[in-house]
């Protein structure tokens, strides 16, 4: 069945509801430094290649801490260009409880700006508004005052810095 709107904005299936857009609110920011990349090499699916977290940082309103060595990224790389995002992390926040966070998303180049992003100098002076670089963060702790991660949805906006990548996290209201 197609869904359509009526002429003053109903849904004409009478099951659908009208409700609130998507908001969101900022979470943190997280910079995570890379290892060198680990080329597993091209698969069924594309070229699989490991970029290890080697630690970082992040901060926001209500939590900052570390990111510890050992987690990663198992990218994906598509015969189309695009890349699946594919991350494990363990966090340590400022006061020392664990947070298991993981995320998949998407990473999409335009073609005129693929030999730019694969170069490591220029790679960090493309404007990150001119490709598409999302991911759908989620979290796992037993910490009691962060129980409340455990039960949020989030988006990050990605970016290239300077030995790693940082994201921009919102939680979802």
């Amino acid at each position: 069945m197609t869904i359509t709107r009526t002429s003053d904005g109903r849904k004409s299936d009478p099951r659908l509801k009208v409700v609130d857009e998507i908001a969101t609110t900022h979470l943190f920011d997280i910079a995570v430094d890379l290892d060198p990349r680990l080329n597993i090499g091209d698969g069924p699916f594309g070229k699989r290649i490991l970029f290890g977290a080697a630690g970082g940082s992040f901060e926001g309103p209500e939590l900052r801490g570390e990111v510890l060595p050992g987690g990663g990224d198992w990218a994906l790389f598509r015969s189309d260009g695009g890349m699946s995002v594919d991350v494990r992390l363990t966090l340590r926040t400022h006061d020392g409880a664990l947070v298991y966070m993981s995320y998949g998303g998407r990473w999409i180049v335009p073609a005129e700006l693929r030999e730019d992003i694969a170069d490591p100098v220029k790679s960090r002076q493309v404007d990150p508004a001119r490709y598409y670089f999302r991911t759908t963060p989620m979290f796992e702790t037993g910490a009691k005052q962060y129980a409340w991660l455990n039960d949020i949805v989030c988006v990050g906006s990605g970016y290239l810095i300077e030995g790693g990548v940082a994201y921009q996290v919102s939680r979802v209201i």
